[in-house]
Parts: structure tokens; C-alpha cells; sequence
């Protein structure tokens, strides 16, 4: 079953766990009313576009083809256009617009190529879609794992694809709650016998581009803590608690700021 398919059903997922917690009315928003976001960041479309791009790569990987960068960039700038050209909904930045970000994914996708190890890894799956269910919640997780290879020595290497502003922190990388779900999903899969690795594919978007490779583990108590965590955002999902966190830095920029405005006012009305 796709992705896609499984997202009809109800479901949670790492970053709707994420997004209960950060504010979760935007979680109601988005998962339970499910209102139409008011914009789109242009971050966000132009991540969608390299993470296609980069699928397309590795598809190409998988049957013994390496794709040339000048075919790299023609991928990248015929999804940018037909994710971004001429919509109204996107909110660019102050520094970017449709053009400068269509050139930017080219000068990212530049670094990335040639810097990119030739590893010789064996594929395992490209966006490799899953559906698990943990303990004390009855609907099941979703997602999908970019990339899962394997070694020589038979580790799992699962590799999640991100564009990036700045570079990570240990601490972005190891307490990343995604990556700890697909070690629970692979391990759903029949791999809980084998080591795995994580890891971030990182296109940086900073002056002098970068393309960085952050490696990370996850322990036993790594899962617990999700596990726990989302037990606990499904109880208050049960309950009906939304709280907005409406002092939030990410609230300027938000999906949902006339809604959640309208929310305050019925609040205040009655």
C-alpha cells in the first residue's frame, strides 16, 4: 500500500506527534477539521521538490544507472515548476522568490552531487511506505522511509532526505523523533535482528552551500520515550484537548493564522 493510500485511513504519524505538541490547535486544524491551509512556505515546496528529485536519483540508483547532474537539474527545475510556477499560495521570503529559489535547488543540487560518497550500498527500498502499531493506541502509524540500504556487513542504513537553513546540532540529530520512528517501522519490517543506522541526507541553504551527512543511533530507551510520548498526545487527542501556542516564534508564518484567530474571537464571544 502507498503512502497516499494509507494516509485515507485514520492514522498518526512523526509529525503529526510533532505538531500536537508544538501546538495542538494546529493539529485540530489540520488532521481533525481538516481546513485548507491559507499558504504555503515556499521551504516546504522546495524541500517537496529536491526530495523528488533525489527519489528519482536513487530510482535510477536501483537499476544501475547514474544519472548525470546536468539530468539532476533538468529533474529538479521541471518539478519546480509544476509544484511552485505562477501559485498564488506560496509565501516566499524576504531573499526568495519562483527564479532565485529555482536556482538555488541547482547550485544545492550541485554541492550535493559531487560531494555524495560513492558508497555501493545495496538499495532496499526508496520511499518505502509502512504502517505499524504501537502499544495503547489503536490506530496504526504511518510515513514513508526515504531511503533504506544495506551494507556489506548487513546494517540497515535508513537515510531521510532534508533541505536545512542552517546546519544540525548533535542534539537536532539525536533527539529527532522521525528518524527514532523508522527504527521502530524497520524493526516492525523483520530487521529487529540487525544493527541500524540513521542518518540525514542535509542540502544546506546558507551563503556557501553545503551538503552535509549526519549519522545518528537509537537506543532501546530512544524508543520508549516516543512511545510514551505518543500515548500520550493520543489520550489528549481522545479528550479533545487543543491548546494553541500562541506565543510560538513559528506563529508569524503559520498555515492556519486566520483560523486560529477566528478561534480566538469565538472563544472570547462566548
Amino acid at each position: 500500500m502507498t503512502l497516499s493510500e494509507l494516509r485515507k485511513t485514520e492514522h498518526l504519524s512523526a509529525s503529526s506527534i510533532g505538531t500536537y505538541v508544538e501546538c495542538s490547535l494546529m493539529y485540530k486544524f489540520s488532521k481533525i477539521d481538516k481546513i485548507p491551509m491559507e499558504q504555503k512556505s515556499d521551504a516546504m515546496e522546495f524541500g517537496s521538490a529536491i526530495h523528488i528529485t533525489l527519489e528519482q536519483f536513487y530510482q535510477e540508483r536501483l537499476i544501475g544507472e547514474k544519472l548525470l547532474l546536468k539530468d539532476v537539474h533538468e529533474i529538479f527545475e521541471k518539478t519546480w515548476k509544476i509544484r511552485a510556477e505562477d501559485k498564488i499560495d506560496i509565501q516566499y521570503s524576504k531573499d526568495y522568490d519562483f527564479k532565485s529559489m529555482l536556482m538555488l535547488g541547482k547550485d544545492l543540487l550541485t554541492v550535493w552531487y559531487n560531494k555524495l560518497p560513492d558508497d555501493n550500498y545495496t538499495i532496499l527500498g526508496i520511499e518505502e511506505a509502512f504502517s505499524f502499531y504501537i502499544p495503547g493506541i489503536p490506530i496504526p502509524f504511518i510515513g514513508a522511509m526515504d531511503l533504506i540500504e544495506e551494507d556489506e556487513a548487513g546494517t540497515i542504513i535508513i537515510t531521510d532526505f532534508k533541505t536545512s537553513g542552517k546546519a544540525y546540532s548533535i542534539a537536532d540529530v539525536d533527539q529527532n523523533q522521525q528518524l527514532t520512528l523508522y527504527q521502530l517501522a524497520m524493526k516492525s519490517m523483520g530487521y529487529s535482528d540487525r544493527e541500524i543506522l540513521l542518518k540525514f541526507d542535509t542540502l544546506i541553504k546558507t551563503k556557501t552551500r553545503r551538503f552535509e551527512q549526519y549519522w545518528t543511533t537509537r537506543s532501546e530507551l530512544d524508543e520508549h520515550r516516543l512511545i510514551r510520548k505518543a500515548v500520550q498526545v493520543w489520550d489528549g487527542i481522545q479528550k479533545g484537548v487543543f491548546i494553541p501556542n500562541d506565543t510560538s516564534w513559528k506563529c508569524k508564518n503559520c498555515s492556519y493564522g486566520k483560523a486560529c484567530n477566528e478561534w480566538f474571537e469565538r472563544r472570547l464571544a462566548s
